[in-house]
């Protein structure tokens, strides 16, 4: 779906000299935006995040053409075509499929990743101090986040033996780094962790029904294109078969999911506008440092946990940003 957005960034027009009213007039500089997500809600917020940095900066006029690639990796590339073949001055992709989309369709325009996992592990910058190359940006999360979620996931259901990492091999075939990260847990948290592939929403059924036909399992939902879009099927599913999950993001909380810790995903997209300002400005992309999130949140729906049966410890509790009762 095409959405052409325009923003006006000049405050104040009558403070600006005629001059300089006109020459910022014949600047309208286009920013070409790549969401991996669909065109929903949590889509639109991350793309209304954007706009309110680039709102926050240096008065200039801005044109947005955006695109949502919904999880579809050949949607997705096709996006990634069109949008270069506009020419803009930057371009923003929200994950790792959509950077690595743009990356195969410019070598030139710059990229401002706006969540990404570990671009250096991944083969997209050289190094978070030197990008190198026409990309650089902001991180998601660390692949190292996958301790945290395995230890607040067992303190919440310390029942859990079993848990299975669920994630979609087509848009984030990088999952094996959170496997290996498994490996370098304690051995005091004693639950085995597998893998979960899945690539669309009958596998998802699939596996979640298996996982709860025995007591003692429990579900990471790791952040990734596919997850994203389809969140709410994991939430549904995850209460049907009285599983104890943890997800990334803290909005999922509030519509029935257990847990979650993770950074703020429209914090990122908002500090991406920085990036975008600075490059428009003439900075290049290779001489920006990648930036790791400084923002975590913890969420807890207590009223799920009392429907799974489970007492939160209150040294969890008094961790969380958010608890809902």
């Amino acid at each position: 779906m095409t959405r052409r957005d325009f923003i006006t960034l000049i405050g104040g027009a009558a403070a600006w000299p005629l001059a300089a009213r006109a020459q910022q007039a014949e600047r309208v500089r286009r920013i070409g935006l790549l969401m991996g997500t669909a065109d929903d809600r949590e889509g639109q917020a991350r793309v209304t995040a954007l706009k309110q940095g680039l709102q926050e900066l240096d008065g200039r006029n801005i044109q947005i053409e955006t695109r949502f690639g919904g999880a579809d990796i050949g949607r997705i590339r096709a996006d990634a075509a069109e949008l270069v073949a506009l020419a803009p001055d930057v371009l923003v992709g929200g994950r790792t499929p959509v950077v690595r989309a743009l990356r195969q369709a410019t070598s030139s325009i710059p990229i401002v990743m706006a969540a990404v996992l570990d671009p250096v592990e991944q083969g997209l910058v050289s190094s978070l101090a030197h990008p190198g190359g026409n990309i650089t940006g902001f991180m998601l999360i660390d692949f190292q986040m996958v301790g945290k979620w395995l230890e607040m996931l067992k303190e919440a259901a310390p029942g859990v033996s079993r848990a299975v990492l669920m994630f979609n091999p087509d848009t984030s075939p990088h999952y094996y780094v959170y496997l290996r990260s498994f490996e370098a847990e304690p051995r005091s948290i004693a639950v085995e962790v597998t893998a979960a592939p899945v690539r669309d929403t009958a596998e998802v059924e699939k596996v979640l029904a298996k996982l709860g036909r025995d007591p003692g399992g429990g579900l990471i939902v790791a952040p990734d294109v596919f997850t994203i879009v389809h969140y709410p099927l994991f939430i549904t599913l995850a209460q049907q078969h009285r599983l104890p999950a943890v997800y990334a993001y803290r909005t999922y909380v509030a519509e029935g999911a257990l847990m979650s810790y993770g950074p703020d995903p429209y914090d990122n997209f908002r500090r991406s506008a920085s990036y975008v300002d600075r490059i428009l400005k003439g900075a290049k992309p290779a001489d920006l440092p990648v930036q790791q999130p400084t923002k975590f949140e913890l969420a807890i729906n207590l009223k799920t946990a009392k429907a799974l049966g489970l007492q939160i410890p209150d040294k969890l509790l008094a961790l969380a940003n958010e608890v809902i009762d």
